[in-house]
This record gives structure tokens, C-alpha cells and sequence, in this order.
């Protein structure tokens, strides 16, 4: 089994994403984060690396991937920009087969759907809404998922609920079938996406979390 040692952050300043760097580095993993505003971020550690650069570039996708043994996607999406997720991850992909790194976690919503799903009618409601009022967002969350099921990395989709800012209460509930709760706060998330970077329970799959 490959020692994963080194990982690589993108969405590093998002409001979940410093929580990632955060735990990741508490758990002993060397951290490379790409980002295009170093200057925003507010962690130093020795074992903190930065990588200035957009994620839409696929050389600074190459730069922030060498070396590393898993990825962990937390891109936000730019304001006033056509969509990104599906370009990012498409890069990540195709620097991932290059290097031979096989761990991939991305951060989604829990709108979308996939076959398994056993949603509640409010949920259906739900993800049903985003689908017409976001559909280029959508389209593109879509677009994204096909290309990593079309993968041979092995990933992990983690679906959130509405994230609100908090530190966290130290507890989650899991669920392959349907958001277990509405919210979930920004700091329980990390340890969670944190545990997936060995953990097999959920490899090819997209488990749900909430508080």
C-alpha cells in the first residue's frame, strides 16, 4: 500500500478549506496548498507548503501535484466566472494519471443526485430547485462527476448540506442515501474529509455528512 505523507489542498482559503490545512497538518501530513492569494492566508507551518497560481492552469495543478500521494478539492468558484468544477477537476485528473497519485477527495452539495440516492420529498424538492434555478452550476457538478466516475483514481465524493461557520461540535452523522440534516458547521467537516484519505469505506462512492 503507497504511504501517503504529502497531500495537496485546493480551496486552502476557503471558509472549510484553512480547517482541512488545519487538521491535515495536526495529523502530521506535509500540506502543499495552491492558491491564488498567498497573502489571504493565514497559516504558516513548517510543513505548510504554498504553491501561487489558479487552478484553472493546469501547469500550477502540475506544480502543486508533484510529489504528493492524495488531493483534496475544495474550489470555490470565482465570482461573475463561467463555472470551473469540471475544468478543475478534469486537470486534476489528467496530472494525477501523469504522477500516478490514486487518492482523490472532492468537497459537493448535497443537491446532487446519484443512483443510490434515497432522498427525502423535501430533499428531492430541493435538488430538484437547483437544478432549475442553478442549472449551469449543475451541468457542470454533472459534467464533473462523470469525468471522475470515468476515472481509474480512486475518489470520494463528500455531498454537504448548508455549511455555516463554526468550529464544530465534535459530532457528524453519515449516510449514503440521503442528507442525515440540514446544516453541518465548517469545522466538522475537515476531520472527517481528513479520515477518507485512508479509509476505504467509502472509496468510488459519495457519502453524505451533516451535524
Amino acid at each position: 500500500m503507497q504511504v501517503i505523507n504529502k497531500i495537496a489542498i485546493i480551496g486552502a482559503n476557503g471558509k472549510a478549506g484553512k480547517y482541512f490545512v488545519t487538521q491535515a497538518l495536526q495529523e502530521g501530513y506535509i500540506v502543499r496548498i495552491l492558491t491564488r492569494n498567498p497573502q489571504k492566508l493565514k497559516i504558516s507551518h513548517k510543513h505548510l507548503e504554498v504553491v501561487q497560481g489558479d487552478a484553472r492552469d493546469i501547469s500550477a495543478i502540475r506544480q502543486l501535484l508533484q510529489g504528493c500521494n492524495a488531493v483534496i478539492n475544495a474550489v470555490g468558484q470565482p465570482k461573475k466566472e463561467s463555472y470551473i468544477f469540471s475544468t478543475v477537476t478534469n486537470h486534476i485528473l489528467k496530472v494525477m494519471e501523469e504522477y500516478r497519485i490514486k487518492r482523490y477527495i472532492l468537497i459537493s452539495g448535497g443537491s446532487m443526485d446519484v443512483k443510490g440516492d434515497a432522498k427525502s420529498v423535501s430533499n428531492k424538492i430541493g435538488a430538484m430547485l437547483f437544478r432549475l434555478f442553478l442549472s449551469d452550476m449543475m451541468k457542470d457538478k454533472y459534467k464533473e462527476l462523470q469525468l471522475i466516475r470515468d476515472s481509474n483514481v480512486n475518489w470520494t465524493i463528500v455531498r454537504l448540506p448548508f455549511v455555516i461557520d463554526g468550529e464544530g461540535i465534535g459530532k457528524i452523522k453519515e449516510s449514503l442515501r440521503d442528507l442525515p440534516g440540514i446544516k453541518i458547521q465548517n469545522g466538522d467537516i475537515a476531520p472527517f474529509v481528513i479520515k477518507q484519505i485512508h479509509d476505504e469505506i467509502y472509496s468510488r462512492k459519495c457519502p453524505f455528512i451533516s451535524n
